[in-house]
C-alpha cells in the first residue's frame, strides 16, 4: 500500500542530505512541507539553497518547533525519536516516522539490506558490485550516502535496491521488510542514545521483523548475540571464521567455502585483494546474498580480486623510514579498534580519542596491553582513555591532529604501525570521520614529503 501524502502538511526534522531529500520527495507527493533544525539558518545555507524552489517553509535555529497542526512528523535519522516534544506528539496520536519507513511505503523492487556496528559500508558496497558484474542493476544507497527516497524514481530501470541501514533508521520504521538481509555483528556502541546494549541489540535484529519464510537472514555465527539471534520466521545462512559450517559459507584450506541450497562455490584467499579476517566477514556476508540473488560466481571472483574496500577503514597511507601508517578513523566504536588493533601483527602506535558515546573503553584492555606500543590520545575523551588504560602502554596527551601525528612519528621504530583508530565519534574537532581522516592522511603525506 502506498501512502498517500497529498495535500497532507508534514514536518520534516533534520536539514541534512537526507532532510533535503525528504523535502524535495515529499512536495512532489503532494505534500506541504515544513522543515525545522536547530542549527541557525546561516549554518545551513547550502541547504537552504537545495530547497530553495520547492515551497518549503523553514522553522530553523530553534530548539524545539511547533508540531502542533501537522498531519505526520518525520525524522532525519540522526534526530533521537525520544525527544520529549516527540514523545509528545506520539501521545497524541501523531505519526512519527524516519525517512526509511517514508521510503518502505514505495519500494516495489526487491530489497537487500546491509546492518550490523562495523563493516556495513563495505559490505553494501561490495554486494553491489557483485550484483553489478554478474549483470544485475542495483540501485545503492541507505545510510551508505544516497537517500533511500532518491533512489526510489530511478527503480523501474533496476533489478533491486541494496541498502545499507543504521539501528537509528530501524528505530523509526514499522513497514520496512527487506527480502534478504544480513547483520554483520553487534558490539556496544552507540550507548548515549540507548537505553543499554539489549536495547541496542533490539534494534538491531528488528531488521527481520517483518520477514517470512521466503525470506533470507544472513547472521555471523561467530558472534554471541547474533548466533542466538531470533531471526523470526525467515531461511537462515550462517557465516563464520572460524566454524565449518554445513551450509553458509566459512573459511576453509585457504579459500572461502559457500553453500546454499541449490548452489556451490569457492572463493581462493589467494584470489582475493582484501584478505583480512574483519574484512572476510564482510566477504562471506555479500557473496551469500549475492549468491541467494542470482549472482554468478566467476563474475564474484574477478570483483573480488580487484575490490580495494573503502577509504578511513584501515587505509594504508604512506610507508615512511620503515613505518607503516593507517587511516581507521570510521573505527567510532571499540569494536571497530578491536577488528583493526587484530589486523596487526606488528607494534602499534595507537591514536585514539574524540567524542565519547558513552563506550565501555576497558573492554580494549587486553588488546592494548598486547599490541600497542604506545597511546596517542587526542580530542575530548583523552583523559578519561589515560586513564582507563593507565598503565597498559605509555600514553601521550596531545592537542590536535598535528601533534598526534608528530608524536607517534617520533615513537615509531622501523618496522612498527601508526594507526588512527579512535573509538569515539569526531565531532568534537571535525565535521565527520571523513574530515579528521582527510586530515590524518594530509598531515602523514606532509611528513612523507619533508623525509
Amino acid at each position: 500500500m502506498i501512502m498517500d501524502f497529498k495535500n497532507t502538511n508534514i514536518l520534516v526534522v533534520g536539514l541534512a542530505r537526507t532532510g533535503v531529500a525528504l523535502c524535495r520527495f515529499l512536495t512532489e507527493q503532494g505534500a506541504k512541507v515544513t522543515v525545522t533544525d536547530q542549527a541557525a539558518p546561516e549554518a545551513l545555507a547550502d541547504q537552504r539553497r537545495d530547497i530553495a524552489n520547492l515551497g518549503v517553509t523553514e522553522d530553523l535555529g530553534v530548539p524545539q518547533p511547533e508540531w502542533q497542526g501537522f498531519d505526520a512528523i518525520v525524522l532525519s535519522p540522526g534526530v533521537p525519536p525520544e525527544l520529549p516534544w516527540l514523545k509528545a506528539a506520539r501521545a497524541e496520536g501523531l505519526p512519527v516516522m524516519g525517512e526509511l519507513e517514508v521510503a518502505s511505503h514505495f519500494i516495489y523492487r526487491p530489497l537487500l539490506a546491509v546492518s550490523g556496528t562495523n563493516g556495513k559500508t563495505t559490505t553494501t558496497t561490495l554486494l553491489g558490485e557483485l550484483l553489478a558484474a554478474s549483470g544485475q542493476k542495483p540501485l545503492v544507497g541507505g545510510n551508505i550516502g544516497t537517500p533511500v527516497v532518491s533512489l526510489l524514481a530511478r527503480q523501474e530501470e533496476a533489478d533491486c535496491l541494496v541498502l545499507e541501514v543504521s539501528s537509528f533508521q530501524l528505530d523509526t520504521t514499522s513497514r520496512f521488510h527487506p527480502q534478504a538481509a544480513a547483520l554483520l555483528n553487534i558490539t556496544p556502541d552507540h550507548l548515549d542514545r540507548y537505553a543499554d546494549y539489549e536495547a541496542y541489540i533490539a534494534s538491531k535484529a528488528s531488521l527481520f521483523r517483518r520477514q517470512g519464510q521466503n525470506d533470507l537472514a544472513v547472521l555471523n555465527a561467530d558472534d554471541p548475540a547474533l548466533a542466538a539471534l531470533n531471526h523470526h520466521k525467515s531461511r537462515a545462512y550462517y557465516f563464520s571464521a572460524t566454524q565449518r559450517l554445513k551450509n553458509g559459507a566459512w573459511l576453509n584450506n585457504g579459500a572461502i567455502q559457500v553453500c546454499l541450497a541449490d548452489r556451490q562455490a569457492t572463493f581462493s584467499l589467494k584470489q582475493i585483494r582484501l584478505a583480512e579476517l574483519h574484512n572476510l566477514e564482510n566477504i562471506m556476508a555479500a557473496l551469500i546474498l549475492a549468491l541467494d540473488a542470482g549472482a554468478d560466481p566467476e563474475a564474484c571472483r574477478a570483483v573480488l580480486a580487484n575490490f580495494r574496500g573503502l577509504h578511513h577503514r584501515v587505509e594504508w597511507v604512506a610507508d615512511i623510514s620503515g613505518v607503516s601508517y593507517f587511516d581507521d578513523s570510521k573505527g567510532t566504536n571499540v569494536g571497530a579498534v578491536a577488528r583493526s588493533l587484530g589486523h596487526f601483527d606488528r607494534p602499534v602506535i595507537l591514536i585514539a580519542g574524540g567524542r565519547d558515546k558513552d563506550s565501555d573503553f576497558s573492554l580494549l584492555n587486553d588488546l592494548i596491553r598486547t599490541r600497542v606500543k604506545a597511546l596517542v590520545l587526542i580530542g575530548e575523551t583523552r583523559e578519561r582513555l589515560a586513564r582507563i588504560w593507565q598503565g597498559l602502554a605509555p600514553a601521550y596527551l596531545v592537542d590536535n591532529m598535528a601533534a598526534a601525528v608528530a608524536q607517534a612519528s617520533d615513537l615509531a621504530d622501523p618496522g612498527d604501525v601508526v594507526l588512527l583508530s579512535p573509538a569515539c565519534a569526531s565531532f568534537d574537532m571535525y565535521r565527520d570521520y571523513v574530515h579528521r581522516g582527510q586530515t590524518f592522511q594530509r598531515l602523514v603525506r606532509e611528513l612523507a614529503h619533508g623525509e
